[in-house]
């Protein structure tokens, strides 16, 4: 394989949390001798990306397809790698003329890759965490193995306001749990289960003794505020920045937190992390999150094999989730050395 200069990371597609999972693959990249690895997001997922170590720049999708070529092109990149193709991501390093183009098989755009790798899922892997697949395109250019545990550097911006946020709420060296109850959905209508995990928030107030605050985005503050309402909890969707909710997630004793990108967020930030995977569909071995203490909750609840979180009409796996399931998967994280 022809030296790396400058290589390119396409991880644009899905949420912050498929974002923050594709780090890894820019830390290969330096591994394989990269002097400088950018990478190119859609604006909404700018800052999980901004300040990474293993990033010298990263670039913002915010123009058309060929004004994104010509500044591709005038980079002089080596290398591309695309961790979420579309084909729009498959053209656009086809068209910067970067010689090196990592992307997906089975595609009807693949053929604009000239290394094409096919997912292990596609080919029945239940096993592999989803950081593995996407380190099969780093390996694919020729990059070693690394530590498949994703990276975020919290800013001391970040870190100084929420430490105001946290004196005003009266919240003292004890510290505090934060219970992520959503998933980011689009939920059209369909029943969340709230009383739950209101039930787990009053719960985790009662066993830790500590101060639980409820995450979540702006969209996720109706759902968030009544949680916080029946668990005795304190609400906080809608009220930070990305950034201070990585360091509200940094400073946490403790992250509960329904399969989401703020799980993988507290678990690669070294936060005891319990992530809950209700569905039968939700495969806590490919999105478990991945950090130094984390533990799992296992789907037990009886779903249909066609329920996926994108079209279940109930979530009655997480209406049946009995609470002390989770309280006892947090004591045995908290005491394990």
């Amino acid at each position: 394989m022809r030296k790396l200069e400058r290589a390119l990371v396409i991880c644009a597609g899905g949420g912050a949390g498929d974002v923050l999972l594709a780090t890894p693959v820019a830390r290969a990249l330096r591994a394989a001798g990269a002097r400088e690895v950018v990478a190119l997001t859609a604006p909404r997922h700018r800052d999980v990306l901004f300040g990474n170590p293993d990033l010298h720049e990263v670039w913002l999708d915010d123009a058309d397809v060929l004004t994104m070529a010509r500044r591709l092109r005038a980079a002089h990149f080596d290398a591309a790698i695309v961790t979420w193709a579309t084909q729009r991501y498959a053209l656009l390093p086809l068209l910067a003329g970067i010689p090196l183009r990592v992307g997906q098989a089975r595609r009807t755009y693949s053929l604009l890759f000239n290394r094409r790798v096919t997912v292990r899922s596609e080919l029945g892997d239940r096993e592999s965490h989803w950081t593995q697949i996407l380190l099969d395109y780093a390996r694919a250019a020729g990059c070693p193995d690394v530590d498949p545990t994703p990276s975020f550097r919290v800013d001391e911006a970040a870190r100084a306001a929420l430490r105001t946020r946290i004196a005003a709420l009266g919240i003292g060296s004890d510290g505090y749990v934060v219970l992520h109850p959503t998933r980011g959905l689009d939920l059209g209508g369909r029943p969340w289960p709230i009383a739950t995990l209101a039930s787990l928030a009053a719960r985790l107030r009662e066993r830790f003794s500590l101060t639980v605050l409820v995450s979540g985005t702006e969209g996720d503050r109706a759902i968030a505020e009544e949680v916080a309402r029946g668990g005795g909890a304190r609400s906080l969707a809608g009220e930070t920045t990305f950034g201070e909710l990585a360091a509200l997630l940094e400073g946490a004793r403790l992250c509960v937190a329904v399969d989401s990108g703020p799980m993988h967020l507290a678990a690669c930030l070294g936060t005891p992390t319990i992530g809950i995977f209700a569905l039968q569909t939700d495969e806590p071995r490919r999105w478990a999150p991945l950090g130094p203490r984390t533990a799992v909750i296992e789907p037990i609840y009886p779903c249909p094999a066609w329920h996926r979180k994108e079209n279940c009409p109930d979530f009655a796996c997480l209406r049946e989730l009995d609470p002390e399931r989770v309280i006892a998967a947090c004591e045995a994280l908290l005491t394990r050395v």
